[in-house]
């Protein structure tokens, strides 16, 4: 069993609805959600746990919050409804939208900032049930990302079910499994919609978010990379494969001339990217061109008003830039731009400005205030030699959510691109 400190997963193997029980190996069926299932000795199948109880027992009195779960459920007859599954307090602002629970507003605030935030070794940042965790249990299905912490575990599943998961050869977690239950954590049915309506009625961004897609209907990505050419990026973290023809991407470097017949005859696109040129390159126009230039052509990418299919879009500001371009981008983009930083123990090496509807761009990074801006615009371009690291590179990571919508062909991210 793999672990991440904190660290990551994700996983979407199933249907958001509850999936009719199917056989295991040799034709046996599931057994009922009434016991704790291991099976390390099987090579060649995934192991699952599951944990419940018709007959539940007492528990003993709990001596911290997150006990009070089942102490509350199983002695108290209280609806976990009434509860939030993440820290266990009474005070229910929401329910929690992938199992069934409630949520306080403390833990709906950090599962809103930080359920899309991927480490570098491409698994989710933290637990898919509280978004906190000190050490994650990682599910081992190929095309899953989500991971859940020790604590979560063990006190919505079982005592002592965290250990009994590291002891498996091969988890695949409670979004992947074909059955609901485990012990008192139930997954919501379709909660994929469940997840979209929690984002769009709760978060105060006004970006509408997207359904995630199962993976078995996941197709891949479809790129326009306008004037910065971001394919090598793709590349290394699996979403386009060299020499075939799955996954496509058309790079302009000049679109004056392009108009929407010809996006439309290149697309359909899943994916537009745009940016300025890096600071100390020559520009063959002002740098506000390349913004209206990128909105222009953002319109003729975008599928129909209405349309249910994902459309991810990205402009990036290599600094350069006026106070009042950025104004007019956030104005026309509908987003506000986030700060993406290269620093070097407490030297800055390069920056970018970001406008996304990637979910998690904003909250992995933050604004700098003025005085910190003209600063870092100062040491940039007073600087005689390029950036350690291209204006691309400092977004590459801000991809990582796509793939809860599109197919990778790699799940191992080439550090060395």
């Amino acid at each position: 069993m793999a672990l991440s400190s904190p660290g990551t997963l994700s996983l979407e193997t199933l249907d958001d609805s509850d999936p009719d029980p199917a056989p295991l190996l040799d034709g046996e069926p599931w057994p009922p959600p009434c016991e704790i299932i291991l099976d390390p000795e099987a090579e060649h199948s995934m192991d699952v746990i599951l944990v419940g109880s018709s007959e539940p027992s007492s528990p003993p009195s709990p001596r911290l919050r997150r006990d009070l779960i089942a102490y509350e459920v199983k002695v108290n007859q209280r609806d976990i409804e009434d509860m939030c599954i993440c820290c266990g307090s009474f005070q229910v602002h929401t329910q929690h939208p992938l199992f069934e629970g409630g949520m306080c507003t403390p833990c709906k605030d950090k599962f809103l900032e930080c359920l899309f935030l991927y480490d570098e070794d491409g698994y989710q940042s933290y637990c898919s049930i509280c978004c906190a965790g000190e050490t994650l249990l990682i599910c081992e299905n190929p095309d899953c990302t989500r991971c859940y912490c020790f604590e979560c575990v063990d006190s919505l599943v079982g005592p002592g079910a965290s250990g009994k998961v590291q002891a498996m050869s091969n988890w695949v977690c409670f979004l992947c499994l074909p059955f609901p239950h485990s012990g008192l954590l139930q997954r919501r049915k379709r909660w994929r919609g469940w997840l979209k309506a929690f984002c769009d009625r709760e978060s105060d961004s006004p970006l509408e978010m997207y359904k995630t897609v199962p993976v078995w209907k996941r197709e891949p990505v479809r790129v326009l990379s306008l004037f910065g050419n971001i394919k090598k990026e793709l590349m290394s973290l699996g979403f386009l494969e060299y020499g075939s023809e799955l996954g496509k991407l058309k790079h302009l470097d000049d679109v004056t001339n392009v108009v929407r017949r010809d996006v439309q005859g290149w697309g359909p696109f899943d994916l537009a990217y745009g940016s300025t040129p890096p600071l100390g390159h020559a520009c063959d126009h002002p740098p506000a061109w390349y913004l209206y230039q990128f909105h222009r052509i953002l319109q003729y990418a975008r599928p129909r008003p209405g349309s249910p299919q994902p459309f991810f879009w990205m402009f990036v500001d290599n600094l350069v830039l006026t106070k009042d371009d950025r104004i007019v981008a956030t104005r026309f983009l509908e987003a506000d731009p986030v700060t993406i930083q290269d620093v070097y123990g407490s030297t800055t090496q390069n920056a970018v400005h970001v406008w996304s509807n990637i979910p998690a761009v904003k909250s992995r990074h933050s604004a700098l205030d003025s005085q910190e801006e003209l600063s870092l615009l100062a040491q940039d371009r007073q600087r005689a030699k390029p950036p350690t690291q291209g204006p691309a590179m400092l977004v590459k990571n801000c991809f990582l959510p796509l793939r809860e919508y599109f197919k990778y062909f790699s799940t191992e991210l080439t550090s060395s691109l």
